[in-house]
């Protein structure tokens, strides 16, 4: 396993709430890597520290052994796309200018629109399957909707790495099972992927790389295969259950068995 991205020791905190220590991660490259856990438990916290949104209060994340404190904003947004859980859209954009907002780390005072950016919007929208909304305003599309066109977006960016948080949000399970599909083609492509889920059941089809935290720590990562089984699922998520092979994959499925009255 390569890894050109990693986290080392971090200590990660809002003010005096602190979310985690001594935490590490090497991300494997050309993977497709789905962080797991409970609510609260620091997935997207993580995801926050590797493209800077949260400065560590210890501990380091690097690309290609640089610390990412040392890139240039537009130099690290050519190299990491991130796709936040609620992001927020300029009031009357409509969805071709905000996939557009992709190119802005490629622009430059020499080097302005290009057919290469035409191409790489057009491109994201169709892939997203937002081509047919693409003059439409981002405020009135429902929330799977504008969920795609912010999708759109990030693959506009056209980088090696794709961190996204919680990206199945308010999509229908069509939509969810596509866009899943979509970013494994991507990892076969060549792209790094690391997704924060909430189906542990999508997780284990499509990733090849699991990482499940619980209260700010990593208690377990590896292949879904390798680590998935009824003793992490109650560890994890204190889910009583039994696993099961899918029907479909053959990866692990969990299925619940019975919980106790809250």
């Amino acid at each position: 396993m390569t890894t050109r991205l990693r986290a080392r020791e971090l200590t990660l905190s809002y003010g005096e709430r602190v979310v985690s220590t001594k935490l590490s991660l090497d991300v494997p490259d050309g993977a497709f890597t789905a962080i797991v856990g409970p609510n609260a438990c620091g997935k997207s916290t993580l995801l926050r520290a590797f493209v800077r949104l949260l400065r560590p209060a210890a501990g380091t994340v690097s690309l290609d052994d640089q610390q990412i404190a040392a890139y240039g904003s537009k130099a690290l947004a050519r190299s990491v796309g991130f796709l936040p859980q609620d992001p927020l859209a300029p009031d009357d954009i409509k969805v071709r200018q905000l996939v557009a907002r992709g190119r802005f780390p490629h622009q430059s005072l020499l080097s302005m629109w290009s057919q290469e950016d035409e191409e790489a919007v057009t491109e994201a929208m169709e892939t997203a399957g937002v081509s047919e909304l693409a003059d439409r305003p981002v405020q009135e599309l429902s929330g799977g909707q504008r969920q795609r066109a912010w999708v759109a977006m990030v693959l506009a960016q056209r980088t090696p790495y794709l961190l996204l948080d919680e990206p199945t949000s308010f999509l229908d399970i069509t939509h969810q099972y596509r866009l899943l599909t979509l970013l494994a083609r991507l990892r076969d492509e060549g792209r790094t992927v690391v997704a924060v889920l909430h189906d542990i059941n999508q997780a284990c089809r499509f990733a090849d790389h699991l990482v499940a935290m619980k209260e700010g720590r990593i208690i377990a990562e590896g292949a879904a295969a390798d680590i998935v089984d009824a003793a992490l699922l109650k560890e994890v998520f204190d889910l009583p259950c039994v696993v099961v092979p899918d029907p479909v994959t053959e990866t692990p499925m969990v299925v619940p068995t019975h919980f106790d009255d809250p």
